[in-house]
């Protein structure tokens, strides 16, 4: 990648514009390396000024779904990543994929091929014999001198494209650098199925080239696309975009996420708890850096985004580093917007509550969070039974400690005031009586009351509640 934002590959004479696309296919939710390749395009486009499409490439008809799209758009959305142009779905561009297959067959740069699927299994069989490649023999290429077998009755025909069958495609990749493959290791690409419908490779070009794409940032699965695209970009005149292939990002594992393995949802992220915020940016530094910067604004992320210093290397998925990540901004987001998340979260556990039952509370707990659902589960011991574990409750509240706990408790029943000064006092005046230190009175209370064995301060933590939920919990013994 060269460090030069102003060089030709970034600013090409042949658009008006910086425009970069995402371009999902609806087949299922939107994962962790699509959203980081959006993250790119996005922070791309904004950086140079210029446009953000959101494509929906959902020629896979028996696997799209409606779901899929709302899913992809909820993610979208919950990103931040507004986009300017979109969704704009493939499936209603059919007329417009038809006309330029209509065109590349009139220039003979397409062709119709009839060839069945027992006779291209024949031919790749022999191929392999031979010892050769497996390569689609061009059986019904049209070319100058060559007599082509009639057309079978009752087989409709696929369209081919005429890849050139000498010299080179080469391009200089805005990650890996120049990239040059032979055009005798490419096929003849199929373009347009038996049904009429584009295949991808023929429909991102058209697609690409009808909205002035100038830069395309996607996964290197792409890097053996790329050829054909270039060649079908060149075949209908059109300006070809820059092409930036992103390493994978690997799993714990060290095997690649993918839809398929391991990858989970952008929006079950949001149901855990993350922010926005937080998945941002942890994920534009799972292959892209700005010196040592590691917490940083999506406004600032746009500010230093020029496509330069992106890895070309893979990238490790580290659920304790998004956690860390996360944290940071649980931390130090507006309390009155991490109440609201809060609600939700409790919320979805079917406890109903308001902004004003959580917010002075959250305070209190928010710096040990590494997400909103966690600080949730603290809070809902304000609002719903504790369950202590068997192992809290031998442990720590003992028969010993049983009687220490219902003086406290009287104590406690007779204040006027409820604020955690008066509790600290009764805190202290019940381990002088009992000769106790306070880590043998706090642990049984904090199980008794709190559900769990460790907590923030005793006295504060107490404070938040209602002070006969408290008197409840202790005499339940």
């Amino acid at each position: 990648m060269r460090d030069d934002p102003q060089d030709t590959e970034f600013r090409m004479s042949s658009f008006d514009k910086i425009r970069t696309r995402i371009a999902p296919s609806p087949t299922g939710f939107l994962h962790l390396g699509t959203a980081r390749t959006a993250l790119y395009s996005w922070a791309f486009a904004r950086h140079h000024g210029g446009e953000f499409v959101l494509r929906i490439e959902d020629t896979d008809v028996a696997r799209s779904t409606q779901d899929s799209v709302d899913q992809i758009i909820a993610a979208m959305n919950w990103l931040g990543l507004g986009y300017d142009e979109g969704p704009i779905y493939q499936m209603q561009r059919l007329d417009r994929y038809q006309a330029v297959i209509d065109l590349l067959i009139a220039q003979g740069k397409a062709y119709r091929c009839y060839a069945t699927p027992e006779e291209l299994d024949e031919m790749r069989e022999a191929q392999k014999a031979r010892g050769q490649k497996t390569l689609y023999d061009r059986r019904w290429r049209p070319e100058p001198g060559k007599t082509l077998p009639t057309p079978p009755d009752g087989v409709k025909p696929v369209i081919r494209f005429a890849n050139p069958i000498e010299g080179d495609v080469t391009w200089n990749d805005l990650v890996k650098g120049p990239i040059t493959i032979n055009n005798r290791e490419i096929d003849d690409l199929i373009i347009a199925r038996t049904d009429g419908v584009p295949t991808y490779n023929f429909a991102v070009v058209v697609d690409d080239w009808d909205m002035r794409i100038s830069h395309v940032f996607r996964g290197d699965e792409h890097v053996n696309n790329t050829p054909w695209q270039i060649n079908i970009f060149n075949a209908l005149g059109a300006p070809l975009p820059s092409f930036g292939h992103l390493p994978i990002i690997l799993g714990d594992d060290g095997l690649k996420l993918s839809k398929r393995r391991g990858a989970v949802s952008v929006m079950d992220y949001a149901a855990n708890g993350y922010l926005p915020e937080g998945m941002l940016n942890y994920l534009a530094r799972l292959g892209w850096s700005h010196g040592d910067d590691e917490l940083f604004s999506a406004e600032q992320m746009i500010s230093w985004f020029d496509g330069s210093h992106l890895s070309k290397s893979p990238a490790q998925w580290d659920p304790a580093k998004l956690d860390w990540v996360n944290s940071h901004y649980v931390k130090h987001i507006d309390e009155a917007r991490l109440a609201e998340l809060v609600v939700e979260q409790l919320a979805a556990k079917g406890i109903v509550v308001t902004v004003a039952d959580v917010q002075a509370k959250i305070g209190l707990f928010k710096d040990r969070c590494a997400t909103v659902a966690i600080l949730a589960d603290w809070l809902s011991m304000y609002f719903a039974p504790v369950a202590p574990s068997a192992e809290d409750l031998a442990t720590h509240v003992t028969d010993s400690i049983r009687p220490v706990l219902k003086a406290l408790a009287d104590r406690l029943a007779a204040l006027g005031e409820w604020n955690k000064v008066v509790i600290q006092q009764v805190l202290k005046e019940t381990l002088t009586a009992a000769g106790l230190k306070m880590p043998q009175l706090a642990v049984p209370v904090r199980v008794v009351v709190c559900g769990r064995a460790q907590t923030p301060s005793l006295d504060a933590v107490l404070e938040h509640f209602d002070k006969k939920k408290v008197l409840d919990r202790l005499q339940s013994l």
